[in-house]
């Protein structure tokens, strides 16, 4: 690459950077909903065709947007995992359970402090906007995590028996085919289960359903986060 050539590639990374950051802003400030692509660029007083340019659209900005607080969440979650993992590994954590706890306290501790991207991920859907499939790698790094974990334990201390009605076996095997072919039916609902209740569990606390319900909420959290380790199949030693 020529000189030229980098300044420019350098040039539209921080114009890009920039665009990002000012709609975030208005993330914080409006909601996601009113969004605007001229707004940002009045912001960063450019003109919008200039904008236009780096997102030729609304939900082209959304989508990128969207992505980054997928990564940002998974980077956060994957990183408390592999320092505990570690710990295992050198026998100074008890195993699983930790694992699965550290990645829960890892994706509190991040929306708590990205409420605003965290509402645009898993709050209220964006009126007019479908999420394409290039989000899909993203959103599903949390999720493997935590197949991870419960694979591990499968193949190493084994998981305790969960409870499956005879009714959801075939939806019970039809997840498992489609997430974790290599797991029990009974383990993929627990997970899916499991899934849902850690996000409805941030999301109650960021949007302010504890309130006047749970007032020592990273005690509560930590011993329900221990809970949906047990209705996985996690087992400590």
């Amino acid at each position: 690459m020529s000189t030229a050539q980098g300044a420019r590639a350098r040039a539209r990374t921080e114009v890009t950077v920039a665009i990002k950051d000012a709609a975030r802003r208005q993330l914080a400030a409006e909601g996601a909903a009113k969004l605007s692509l001229r707004a940002v660029a009045r912001e960063l007083g450019m003109v919008s065709s200039a904008v236009y340019r780096y997102f030729p659209s609304r939900d082209d900005l959304l989508t990128a947007l969207i992505i980054d607080a997928y990564d940002s969440l998974g980077e956060a979650a994957e990183v408390a995992e592999a320092a505990e993992a570690a710990r295992v590994k050198a026998g100074k954590a008890p195993g699983p359970v930790r694992r699965w706890t550290a990645v829960c306290e890892a994706v509190r501790g991040w929306g708590l402090g990205h409420p605003h991207e965290y509402a645009l991920i898993y709050g209220s859907p964006v009126p007019g906007y479908a999420a394409p499939e290039t989000t899909v790698p993203a959103a599903a790094r949390v999720g493997l995590l935590l197949v991870g974990i419960v694979r591990d334990a499968h193949r190493g201390p084994g998981l305790a028996d969960l409870p499956l009605p005879a009714e959801l076996r075939p939806e019970a095997e039809r997840m498992a085919a489609d997430l974790a072919p290599d797991l029990p039916p009974e383990a993929a609902v627990a997970l899916v289960a499991a899934w849902a209740e850690l996000f409805g569990l941030v999301g109650f606390e960021l949007f302010g359903q504890f309130h006047r319900v749970v007032e020592d909420r990273e005690t509560f959290f930590r011993h329900a986060a221990v809970r949906l380790a047990g209705s996985v199949g996690l087992v400590r030693p």
